[in-house]
């Protein structure tokens, strides 16, 4: 099933008793951009909004077997959160390398998390076996209409608190925030760009909108976008038809860009989620239109900030 515009304005109303807009601020020193802080939602990530909206529409009998994820942590984060509110029992698949500080959230929450693979994809298989086993309701991080519409929330609130945006930058992992901030935005102003970015160590999506096979990585300060996008993932037609162009970014660029929103900006934000900001400040992106960079996530562990920090 496709997400629909109509969709999303549900979304948003569902959504509304439990999370609030997440601010936008003026970028310091950079005319023209504005920053979408989703590390200052729920978890401190966008992943929340996906997670809840897919299951306040579960019934009695598929809440009552719960839910199986498998994450890279914040879609974790976001899945256990929303458990917990609703009262579901949440199973958590995550590969052993997984940050720390996204496990310890997954637990304080009240998820099982679930260690096994080196991989993502290893954690992946796993966490489908488990889903069969039990009956649960498999949880994808993005290939799901209903998380997908969750995540276009966001874009809503961008054309709602900065009317004169025409350009939004999005982080890309499986595609599914990128996804639904275009379906709502392009909905609103046809001519809007959307622009995604993709860490150069995780370039699926890239690969696949220009047919190319640059290798995938796994290790990458943008830890949230990892690996490759599963076959059939409704996100690869979505950002077919909504996003105008895919941009890349270096580590280095990566590492810059989270120096930059904690010394500049003062916020925390993790390497996948400044991906975009990242693709402005290397000249990917011209700053030529209002544009908003939207920050996915703030979950970063204390040994990597500190190395990112050179402290």
């Amino acid at each position: 099933m496709m997400p629909t515009f109509a969709d999303v304005e549900r979304a948003r109303e569902r959504l509304r008793p439990y999370l609030a807009p997440t601010p936008l601020e003026e970028a310091i020193g950079a005319a023209g951009l504005w920053l979408k802080l989703e590390n200052a939602n729920q978890t401190h990530s966008f992943k929340c909004r996906g997670a809840l909206n897919a299951m306040l529409q579960m019934d009695d009998a598929a809440r009552a077997r719960g839910v199986v994820a498998v994450s890279s942590g914040n879609h974790a984060q976001g899945v256990a959160w929303a458990a917990r509110i609703l009262g579901l029992q949440a199973r958590i698949v995550m590969h052993e390398g997984v940050s720390r500080r996204k496990l310890a959230g997954v637990r304080r929450l009240g998820a099982e998390a679930i260690l096994i693979g080196e991989t993502y994809e290893e954690a992946e298989a796993e966490a489908r076996r488990l889903c069969r086993e039990l009956g649960a309701t498999w949880l994808s991080p993005y290939n799901d209409a209903h998380v997908v519409a969750g995540a276009g929330t966001v874009g809503l609130e961008i054309i709602e608190q900065l009317p004169q945006t025409a350009r939004i930058v999005v982080p890309v992992g499986g595609g599914g925030l990128i996804a639904g901030i275009g379906l709502a935005a392009k909905h609103a102003w046809p001519d809007i760009e959307i622009v995604g970015v993709n860490a150069l160590a995780s370039p699926d999506m890239y690969n696949e909108v220009y047919q190319l096979e640059l290798p995938l990585g796994h290790d990458t300060l943008a830890d949230a976008l990892p690996g490759a996008i599963e076959a059939g993932s409704i996100t690869r037609e979505l950002v077919g038809e909504f996003v105008d162009r895919i941009v890349l970014v270096s580590e280095d660029d990566i590492r810059r860009a989270m120096q930059q929103m904690l010394f500049e900006q003062g916020w925390i934000a993790e390497g996948g989620g400044v991906a975009g900001l990242a693709a402005i400040e290397n000249g990917s992106i011209e700053l030529d239109r209002p544009t908003v960079a939207v920050i996915t996530g703030g979950n970063v562990d204390a040994d990597v900030l500190r190395d990112v920090m050179d402290v």
